[in-house]
């Protein structure tokens, strides 16, 4: 056998497992599991760290505000150093929904203070969020740009304690409008999915854990279990970090695809959706040169050398080589007919699947490009040197954090603003306190 009948019998080798023996990862049916009632509807923290989200809320937070709920539940949104009126919009939103009335959520906003070494922005302001949740049996961690169905929390609660589940995530259903986002965001969720087969990451005996960080439901004994926020500080992706340290330490996760999630971010560029996949990928490969380069030619054996080796044989005449790489092209095009569907996309895009690796490959190194140049992880004016460490930023001034309302318990309260002094580095969880 010449060398290209070997790479494409090697590439169609590839399929082969990655369709039969890698978890059935292409399949879409890892949805909310059987469900019903619990005889007491526990108590729900919904906790949104916000950073310059004005223009999103509007959209998003009305619709867990509104949340048909039947048990106690709060919304906690903390304020991440915010310049474009966050605070105020959400406050707005929450006292627009609380006249309506209608719903159970109550509505609570506060503000987190600069992350301390160690701490990305976001975590440390679901730290916030979490001590604000008192005894709260459940967290749900969402995001800013996150819309829910009116039926979603219950949904959630109700499959995790009829499943004794003590993570349940759902992958949001992204925005798929514009051009680019048809065709690069369905490829997005697909090869999450290929590296984290939600069928493996929800067998309590497999070492594959994720999570999505848009919508997931934890039991707050469980994260207090783990070990807390404190020992995923850092993490850049913090929502598979969740999910890796509460299976570790004997905690249930389940993770599948939303029906009741929607994404409200826009991506309507290449740009925008290139940035959102550099700003993470390298972080993902633990900034290894090594698992770069293993990534790299393992996506090109995978997605490139099935459409090379099919034109490349019709073009030398190699029949072999041609019915080889066609086979390997068919048996990925037909994996990924679930996930264009899933998003309702024409079924003729599942034929461009390997032109949307090759970009993602070079996402991917741009990815390690940024690194390199100080400026990985980028997000909202913050700069990751590495794993979430911060990049070196002058001394800010201590912060002025308003305690939250807590109608919780009263629904009128208002604690009085105090300055916190800025925090000095990383705290461990028993010195939390409330910021």
């Amino acid at each position: 056998m010449t060398v290209i009948q070997w790479i494409a019998l090697a590439s169609l080798l590839a399929w082969l497992y990655l369709a039969v023996g890698h978890g059935f990862f292409w399949r879409t049916d890892q949805r909310l599991p059987a469900r019903r009632a619990p005889s007491v509807w526990p108590s729900v923290a919904i906790i949104i760290p916000a950073r310059d989200e004005a223009d999103v809320l509007p959209v998003t937070l009305p619709t867990l505000l509104t949340q048909d709920y039947p048990g106690p539940a709060r919304l906690i949104l903390v304020d991440d150093g915010s310049t474009d009126g966050t605070t105020e919009v959400a406050r707005a939103l929450a006292d627009e929904a609380a006249k309506r009335g209608g719903s159970n959520v109550t509505a609570a906003v506060t503000a987190s203070t600069e992350p301390p070494p160690g701490w990305t922005g976001k975590l440390w302001a679901l730290r916030r969020g979490v001590d604000c949740a008192g005894d709260a049996e459940f967290l749900l961690l969402t995001d800013a740009d996150i819309a829910h169905d009116p039926g979603s929390l219950t949904s959630l609660v109700a499959s995790a304690c009829t499943q004794d589940l003590d993570m349940v995530s759902q992958m949001a259903v992204l925005r798929a409008e514009t051009v680019w986002e048809r065709l690069i965001v369905p490829a997005f969720v697909y090869f999450f999915a290929m590296l984290y087969p939600f069928r493996w990451s929800n067998r309590p005996n497999s070492r594959v854990a994720a999570a999505a960080g848009g919508c997931s439901l934890v039991r707050r004994e469980a994260l207090l279990a783990a070990g807390g926020l404190a020992e995923v500080r850092g993490a850049v992706i913090d929502d598979v970090a969740i999910a890796r340290i509460i299976k570790r330490s004997g905690g249930r996760t389940w993770l599948g695809l939303a029906e009741q999630v929607h994404s409200r971010r826009p991506y309507p560029r290449l740009a925008d959706l290139w940035k959102m996949v550099s700003r993470s990928a390298y972080a993902q490969l633990r900034h290894s040169p090594l698992l770069l380069l293993g990534t790299v030619l393992g996506m090109t054996l995978v997605f490139v050398v099935p459409v090379a080796a099919t034109i490349a044989g019709l073009a030398a005449g190699d029949a072999t080589v041609a019915i080889v790489g066609a086979v390997a092209w068919l048996i990925m095009t037909l994996s990924y007919l679930p996930m264009i569907r899933y998003y309702r996309q024409p079924l003729a895009g599942a034929l461009l699947l390997p032109a949307v690796a090759a970009l993602y490959c070079g996402m991917t190194v741009d990815s390690a490009r940024l690194k390199r140049a100080g400026r990985g992880a980028a997000w909202k004016g913050r700069t990751y040197a590495d794993h979430g460490a911060p990049t070196a930023t002058a001394a800010r001034p201590a912060t002025i954090v308003e305690p939250p309302r807590d109608p919780w318990n009263d629904g009128v309260s208002r604690p009085v603003a105090t300055a916190v002094p800025e925090p000095s580095g990383p705290l461990d969880e028993a010195e939390a306190g409330h910021a």
